[in-house]
């Protein structure tokens, strides 16, 4: 059903300091950056590795405002992992597979992800507390 770990989410409250650190630090390029108005971030997508099906990433998050999802996160957690995200084939299906097993979406269709992806979350309690996110990865 995952074909990889698609990327970790990392939830910081100043984006460009981050960018500094992993670039910095773990020698990661910064291959995408966006602002996504429908979940609340301006994110970058920074580049680890390729593998079969495709690339891995570290996510970071930076909220729009503090009433956005990753600003709740951010003043109830602290920075940190925010969520994990594997890529698989086709987020539709897989969505129903994992729906049928009696775990809760918390989307009922597909949105846009990060680089064109299509992307759905898992309820956080039905995954051992872990805000898990399916990605299908944009075609190229």
């Amino acid at each position: 059903m995952f074909m990889r770990i698609d990327h970790i989410g990392i939830a910081c409250r100043d984006l460009e300091e981050k960018i500094a650190f992993f670039s910095e630090t773990f020698e990661l390029t910064v291959v995408a950056r966006e602002v996504n108005e429908e979940q609340g971030v301006k994110e970058a997508m920074l580049h680890i590795a390729d593998g079969e099906g495709g690339g891995s990433y570290i996510q970071l998050l930076e909220p729009l405002s503090e009433d956005s999802p990753v600003g709740k996160f951010l003043a109830k957690r602290g920075e940190g992992v925010h969520h994990v995200a594997f890529g698989v084939r086709d987020v539709t299906e897989t969505m129903a597979k994992i729906n049928e097993k009696g775990v809760r979406l918390l989307d009922q269709h597909p949105r846009h992800g990060s680089m064109g992806s299509e992307i759905a979350f898992l309820h956080p309690k039905d995954v051992g507390g872990m805000l898990t996110e399916l990605v299908q990865a944009a075609k190229r």
